[in-house]
């Protein structure tokens, strides 16, 4: 029987959540991004720098998680990125003030596509949720891909939804479309549903 928990990322996972990132794009991204972006993706740069998220947050309020399913042996299966609201979470002409103090982004949530649909993805939530309860955010936003239905799906089943912001992101040449979600955190509100 395996077991699924969340932890912070530590130094020693930087190159695993690298792998994970890349296998993860390479298999859910592959008809959304170009084939050569994905293939010349480094997985030592991304490395590196996830060794620098945890190692080096901005803030207190900034962090990793990363999801372990546990078995017979321990495997790294995926992880949450998130910190306060900045210039990456805006729409194209928001103003910076429009999400204020109190907003949270997760910039990436992945879970490797074979450990997929084992819950590791609603724990990492969940575990976001608590620790930015305790941060004093009200709200948590995310971007996700308008040609990924999988992730869109995830949040929206666990309360997010759309908050009317749209943006199009240039990848080579390529215009990517994305639409913002978002959710209420505070202690006050029901936690985001699995």
């Amino acid at each position: 029987m395996a077991l699924g928990y969340v932890r912070p990322a530590r130094p020693e996972d930087a190159g695993e959540i690298a792998h994970i990132q890349l296998a993860t794009w390479r298999v859910a991204y592959r008809r959304i991004l170009p084939r050569h972006v994905l293939d010349n993706l480094d997985e030592a740069y991304l490395a590196r720098r996830w060794s620098a998220a945890v190692q080096e947050p901005p803030s207190g309020a900034h962090r990793v998680l990363v999801a372990v399913e546990q078995a017979e042996q321990s495997y790294l299966v995926g992880f949450v990125a998130s910190g306060p609201a900045d210039a990456e979470s805006l729409a194209p002409n928001e103003p910076a003030e429009a999400l204020g103090p109190d907003v949270v982004a997760v910039t990436d949530l992945l879970v490797e596509p074979r450990w997929g649909r084992r819950g590791h993805g609603s724990r990492l939530l969940a575990a976001s949720v608590d620790l930015w309860r305790e941060d004093g955010f009200g709200r948590a936003v995310a971007w996700a891909f308008d040609a990924d239905p999988a992730t869109r799906k995830f949040l929206t089943t666990a309360g997010w939804e759309p908050d009317g912001a749209a943006r199009a992101l240039d990848v080579d040449d390529m215009l990517v479309n994305q639409l913002r979600l978002h959710v209420a955190v505070s202690a006050d509100d029901p936690a985001p549903a699995d």
